[in-house]
């Protein structure tokens, strides 16, 4: 095992950008998958290139549309209030099928996943979301089982976490799945930040 370490396996992320994004939610995950520059090449993607606005009004500039965009090994998926259009939006879900369906991984952050699973892309898994529009997002897919406490939920080649900054913690037990916890740790150490990795911890799925 310890000689597989050493062998680097490179992952191609695609991050899907629309707008309405939420930006802890992308850029969360970015800044740990980013630490590792080797294992993890990160692209951004949109229905349309140019400048995509998130929900705080920052705006990112897409260089690859939805249609256009290469293979990757994960697909990246972030929620924020644009979701709230794109489970009816058939064009954008059938692009987002396209370009996740052959995926090696899907991963979603928030609302994101309530997004995949309009399109399709987590019937027959376990997944969870935003415990603040949980309801909301579980109403989504025909064949979801849908995890109401959990911090994330990890199903085989699907990955979700519940709201924001789930995301992080998420993105840390799939870069110790991937690349091996040392590696995880240490971008985590790297941004000075404290992991929650168990997860079924979960203090906000309880009604407050």
């Amino acid at each position: 095992m310890a000689n597989a370490r050493r062998l680097r396996v490179v992952y191609d992320v695609s991050v899907v950008l629309f707008e309405g994004f939420e930006l802890l939610d992308v850029f969360g995950p970015v800044e740990l998958l980013a630490r590792l520059p080797e294992e993890y090449r990160i692209i951004y993607v949109a229905p349309d290139t140019g400048p995509v606005r998130s929900s705080q009004g920052a705006e990112i500039v897409v260089p690859v549309s939805l249609k256009d965009a290469a293979h990757s090994d994960i697909v990246f998926m972030p929620g924020g209030p644009g979701t709230r259009c794109l489970v009816r939006d058939q064009q954008f879900l059938q692009m987002l099928s396209h370009v996740a369906a052959p995926a090696s991984i899907v991963v979603s952050v928030c609302t994101g996943s309530a997004v995949l699973a309009a399109a399709g892309l987590l019937n027959g898994y376990r997944a969870t979301s935003n415990k603040r529009a949980f309801g909301w997002a579980s109403g989504h897919g025909d064949e979801v089982t849908w995890v109401r406490r959990a911090r994330w939920v990890h199903d085989r080649n699907r990955w979700t976490s519940s709201g924001v900054a789930a995301g992080m913690d998420m993105t840390a037990a799939l870069i110790g799945h991937l690349t091996g916890p040392e590696a995880a740790a240490t971008a985590a150490r790297e941004i000075e930040l404290e992991i929650h990795p168990d997860p079924a911890w979960d203090p906000f799925a309880d009604p407050r």
